[in-house]
């Protein structure tokens, strides 16, 4: 059985967060033309990866961004449904449909159609509830509007919603921290990303003089803060940067997590599927719109992942989950216990592990890195 995840990039958004790398165009709300165009050329090719790979389970389905939900809910109920209508030929139904959306692009309309669209989980970026860290990095939306698309949210999608937050940006402090928490906890989310903010040189915020935000161990004291207030709100830590209730964790991000196949359409989307026992192929579609909606057969860039690379990306992902690397995934594709790989580091750091299963221990995730570190390191002196 062929089993492949799906991820479908929708580039648009309303203005470009200060912070963001990924791929995304500013556009106006209801350019009915743009978005048209682009979920036909979506769908399309989506049937020609279909047509061609043959999977015959595809468990799960994500739409992110970008902002998805600027597409509406004509649009939106257009690109789900056609895109199931593929999946379902080959496949029986995602068990999860995750859609990214915004609260500055939704309404009682659009959750009304997606979850008709069968949409199982939302994905709402809330970023801070505190204004002038919102401006600060060109984030839109008032608190006043948050609230309001908040409480939408948790009436269409009660028990199936989450919230992304982030910490460390201009402005923030403990304190307001822990009011974005208490304020997003009170309505009942599921599931909640912490993410600590990352500035990436290719975001307008890494070449900007004129904004501050915090840094080192000032940042990792904001992560910390907000960490421990979810946990102490009875959400787990199911990953670095990951928090649920029981039973509510993100089935597609977990596949990411264990270094399972999955497609991707749309610029600037990234595929990866695992060939044989110990390889994997990866393609990445160009970042640019214009190719994207020409009518050449515009091929993605490709590239073969040999054994020790993804022995790496499979320690990278895995030990940023709770679970640690999936130890019988592991050895039925690399013929190698994970004890065996890397037996010097797994001593090295033993207090940091759990004792039941070859995973860090939740309060010594932040010390991912220089564990990661060392294990590729003795990965390397073997090969």
């Amino acid at each position: 059985m062929t089993s492949t995840s799906l991820y479908v990039h929708v580039p648009f958004c309303r203005t470009k967060c200060a912070y963001c790398d990924f791929y995304s165009l500013p556009v106006a709300f209801n350019d009915a033309q743009l978005f048209n165009q682009y979920n036909k050329k979506l769908i399309n090719d989506a049937q020609r990866l279909f047509d061609f790979a043959k999977p015959s389970l595809v468990p799960t389905l994500y739409i992110g961004g970008g902002t998805p939900s600027l597409l509406g809910a004509v649009e939106i109920t257009y690109l789900i449904c056609n895109l199931l209508k593929i999946i379902n030929s080959y496949s029986p139904p995602p068990v999860e449909i995750t859609l990214e959306v915004n609260p500055e692009s939704i309404d009682e309309e659009f959750l009304d159609a997606v979850k008709r669209s069968g949409v199982t989980r939302l994905s709402l970026g809330i970023q801070s509830f505190y204004t002038p860290s919102r401006e600060k990095v060109n984030r839109i939306g008032s608190d006043k509007l948050l609230h309001s698309a908040l409480s939408m949210v948790s009436e269409y999608y009660k028990n199936s919603f989450s919230i992304d937050l982030i910490s460390g940006l201009p402005l923030q402090n403990k304190k307001i921290i822990l009011e974005d928490i208490d304020l997003s906890l009170s309505y009942s989310p599921v599931h909640v990303s912490l993410y600590a903010l990352t500035v990436e040189e290719s975001s307008p915020l890494f070449s900007s003089k004129d904004i501050t935000f915090a840094a080192g161990d000032e940042a990792d004291d904001l992560w910390l803060t907000g960490r421990d207030a979810l946990i102490k709100a009875g959400l787990n830590q199911y990953e670095v940067s990951n928090f649920c209730t029981k039973g509510n964790e993100s089935l597609h991000n977990i596949r990411y997590w264990q270094m399972r196949s999955w497609h991707a359409l749309g610029p600037s989307a990234s595929g990866t599927i695992i060939m044989g026992k110990d390889d994997a192929f990866r393609y990445t579609h160009p970042s640019d719109m214009e190719l994207f909606n020409s009518n050449n057969n515009i091929y993605p860039n490709r590239e073969i992942i040999g054994r020790n690379d993804l022995i790496k990306e499979t320690m990278l992902m895995g030990f940023r989950y709770i679970e640690g690397p999936d130890a019988e995934l592991f050895r039925k594709r690399f013929f190698k216990c994970i004890e065996d790989t890397i037996p010097v580091t797994l001593k090295k750091w033993n207090n940091f592990l759990q004792k039941d299963k070859i995973a860090l221990k939740e309060e010594a995730l932040l010390l991912l890195n220089p564990f990661l570190l060392d294990a590729f390191t003795e990965l390397d002196s073997y090969t």
